[in-house]
């Protein structure tokens, strides 16, 4: 899958960069278009895998380069100031090899939350490749301004996009970590999700045969209808533990006995299972999904057709619609087997209806508090001095 992947404010920009950061880790072979794009200098200076000619500041004459903080409003208006900046980068980097725009941000800053669907407005206007957004949701202790934020920027975004993938902060913790830690490792989750479905319909590495190809074009299919999609995800070892630190199992199989077909068909769809089932990154009700898409990568020995026929035919089961589209990566670049579960067009989504009820809270305390301010400050003049309008 080629993305054309923005990384637009903060967050965008660090899950960008650790993205990059993987694929050259991975010896990856993939092809990437980028841009991390920021009104706030620091913050495209501390990136460190991304490019310098990829990164792009925005708002200059308004913000100075020091940021818009969580004013998504203000981030907007840069944005759509400085939208032709922002196409043109992109239209000098290429896009005719392209199957999707892929915008990472997250939703309750400023500039990420503000500027992306100003992005995503004139994209899917400009271009006839799909346009997806990979939103990030602050977690609920992060305070109700940036529900708000959140809350607005969602409902720009399903306007023009083609799926948004949430992630929720608020659902992704880690004991005994900081916040700050926190936001790191889902960082790493979200990206290791992407490095899977980045995989599909790209060429396989030498000799590498695949059981059941998906392509691009499947994952757009998957993806139409411009609604909410959650992310689900599961590896184990592609060889035992017991194996591979040297220790002799209780039941030793002779060394030259193949994998059983049995046990590879099993194994995949039993991963399957526990990346629909299990944390995924938006908390949601499986049977709510309208269709969904599973992706096995790994090493070839170890993928199975029969155990993603299993597991396609079980994840049928469990969703509302009927569409389920299912295949694998063939790769020796990893010791482990990945399962990737995307669920599209969910609509059963309790954070979203938690966050809507925490804007509104938000929005009715704004405008009491400016209120209050108001009346508060002409209480300080005489009743008798009237106003010029």
């Amino acid at each position: 899958m080629r993305f054309f992947m923005v990384g637009f404010g903060q967050a965008g920009g660090k899950i960008l960069d650790l993205f990059l950061e993987n694929e050259k880790m991975r010896g990856s072979n993939i092809e990437l278009k980028t841009l991390a794009v920021n009104t706030a200098r620091t913050d495209l200076m501390g990136l460190k895998h991304v490019p310098m000619q990829d990164r792009v500041l925005i708002g200059q004459t308004v913000v100075k380069g020091h940021g818009v903080g969580t004013d998504n409003m203000l981030g907007a208006k840069i944005a759509q100031d400085e939208i032709e900046t922002i196409l043109s980068e992109i239209d000098n980097r290429g896009t005719h090899e392209i199957d999707a725009f892929l915008i990472i941000t997250g939703l309750g800053g400023g500039t990420g939350s503000g500027g992306s669907p100003v992005l995503a407005k004139y994209l899917s206007e400009m271009y006839s490749e799909p346009v997806y957004a990979v939103g990030i949701l602050p977690a609920p202790e992060e305070g109700k301004l940036y529900s708000l934020n959140a809350a607005r920027s969602m409902i720009s975004l399903l306007k023009y996009v083609d799926n948004l993938i949430l992630v929720d902060n608020g659902a992704w913790k880690f004991e005994g970590l900081s916040l700050r830690e926190s936001f790191s490792r889902i960082n790493e989750e979200i990206v290791r999700r992407l490095a899977v479905l980045a995989r599909a319909g790209e060429p396989l590495e030498e000799d590498m045969v695949g059981e059941m190809v998906v392509d691009s074009s499947e994952v757009i299919n998957t993806l139409r209808g411009g609604g909410i999609s959650s992310i689900g995800y599961a590896t184990s070892l592609a060889e035992p533990e017991s194996k591979k630190k040297g220790k002799i199992p209780f039941f030793k199989r002779k060394e030259e006995e193949p994998i059983m077909e049995d046990d590879k068909a099993m194994k995949i769809a039993s991963l399957v299972r526990r990346a629909a089932l299990g944390r995924l990154t938006v908390p949601c009700n499986i049977r709510s999904a309208e269709r969904a898409l599973v992706l096995v990568a790994g090493p070839p020995e170890h993928l199975d057709r029969k155990g993603l026929e299993k597991a396609k035919i079980w994840l049928e089961e469990q969703i509302a619609g009927v569409e389920v589209r299912a295949g694998d990566y063939p790769t020796r670049r990893t010791k482990y087997v990945a399962a990737l579960v995307v669920l599209a067009n969910v609509t059963d989504i309790p954070r979203v209806r938690e966050l809507q009820r925490m804007a509104a809270e938000a929005k009715e305390e704004v405008e009491d508090a400016e209120r209050m301010r108001i009346e508060k400050t002409l209480s300080l003049f005489d009743e008798d001095i009237e106003p010029l309008i």
